[in-house]
């Protein structure tokens, strides 16, 4: 009988949509998240728990917290009233969407990129447009513009640096998106400070573009789950209703404040993992039978003439764990490796050789030992 099923009233497109998971691995070298390898600093952490022991812990955390948003708005060179904070930058997607879609509205997504994306889009309700990388894992602007315009789209979604390929998108080229499409764009910006750049020059002057950001990579905080977002005063108070009350704790927005008071601290810590990604990057591509892709971000997408299971498995069978995304459209012989540290970085390149060097040139049986 229909009362009796469970499922009975659950919206069509939840359940069409695959669920975002992750298989619990536990492995000694952990590639496989886009974290940073190098920990939030140890003196921070006891600047940390000792503002947060001084309050009572009994009592909620800020409504609107005002203070971190007084930070990040001069951190990132904004103003106060349009930064908004939430717990993790996925949290900030999903009330801006939310704000942004109703039943059928279109939105476009470059192919392949963070699934999460899709995922949202769907359960709210969207019609998800994909629009292809180039074969290169570029961007293919034209068609992203093209087809934005064409579809009449209301959202159009872009990561850069994106994840899993590593690919960006200039600020000349998002400002002629901005310039030929009338709908919103969602700019995710997780991995920005490994690259460098941001389109917050642009926001000033276009009041459809939505920028979000994280703490979780380049801050070593993925533990804590603290994002912002960054858009026109007006936008954010809108999105700001789609979001629930006292949606980041109290120890996260502590956190935030110590980093960002402490912002040159971590300064060489990212300039070790674009040392280390230039190195692993050029080791990489010195591999017979593996490709890899030119990334800004932390990480590299590479491509082996092998079945990538066989590879990921073999390696996590030696302690290294790396992310298999070859169930991504156009990544079928695909993985995905994050830059760790410099010894991390030598023990996934000592088994990547040996066990490429065997599978070349004698079989998978050999390889599947030796990886």
């Amino acid at each position: 009988m229909i009362k009796n099923d469970p499922l009975n009233g659950v919206k069509p497109q939840v359940l069409e949509v695959p669920a975002y998971s992750l298989h619990a691995y536990e492995a000694e070298i952990k590639l496989n998240q886009n974290e940073n390898p190098f920990d939030f600093p140890a003196d921070l952490k006891e600047e940390v728990f000792r503002r947060f022991k001084a309050r009572e812990w009994s009592r909620y955390p800020d409504f609107v917290p005002d203070s971190v948003r007084t930070r990040l708005a001069a951190f990132a060179g904004w103003h106060k009233d349009g930064v908004l904070v939430g717990n993790g930058s996925n949290e900030l997607l999903q009330a801006a969407l939310m704000v942004l879609i109703d039943n059928g509205t279109r939105v476009v997504i470059p192919s392949p990129t963070f699934t999460v994306y899709a995922l949202i889009a769907s359960i709210l309700g969207a019609e998800v447009i994909r629009v292809p990388l180039n074969t290169d894992m570029s961007y293919n602007v034209d068609a992203l513009v093209s087809k934005s315009e064409s579809s009449g789209a209301g959202v159009l979604i872009v990561n850069t640096p994106n994840n899993p390929t590593g690919s960006v998108i200039r600020n000349e080229d998002l400002r002629r998106i901005l310039e030929e499409f009338s709908g919103h764009v969602l700019l995710d910006e997780a991995y920005f400070e490994f690259w460098g750049y941001s389109g917050l020059e642009l926001l000033e002057t276009y009041p459809r573009l939505i920028i979000t950001r994280t703490f979780s990579k380049a801050m070593g905080m993925a533990s804590l789950r603290l994002g912002y977002l960054l858009a026109h005063d007006a936008l954010v108070s809108e999105i700001s209703k789609a979001k629930l009350p006292y949606n980041v704790n109290q120890f996260s927005l502590t956190a935030a404040e110590v980093a960002v008071e402490n912002k040159d601290r971590f300064r060489s810590a990212i300039e070790e993992v674009l040392k280390e990604r230039d190195r692993l990057g050029r080791e990489l591509g010195g591999i017979p039978g593996i490709k890899v892709y030119p990334s800004e971000a932390n990480f590299f997408l590479i491509e082996v003439p092998f079945e990538p299971e066989v590879i990921f498995e073999d390696l996590y069978q030696q302690g290294i764990l790396v992310r298999d995304v070859s169930s991504y459209p156009m990544l079928s012989k695909c993985l995905r490796i994050s830059v760790g540290t410099r010894e991390e970085n030598d023990r996934l390149l000592s088994a990547l050789r040996t066990g490429m060097e065997q599978r070349m040139s004698g079989g998978s049986e050999g390889a599947r030992e030796s990886i």
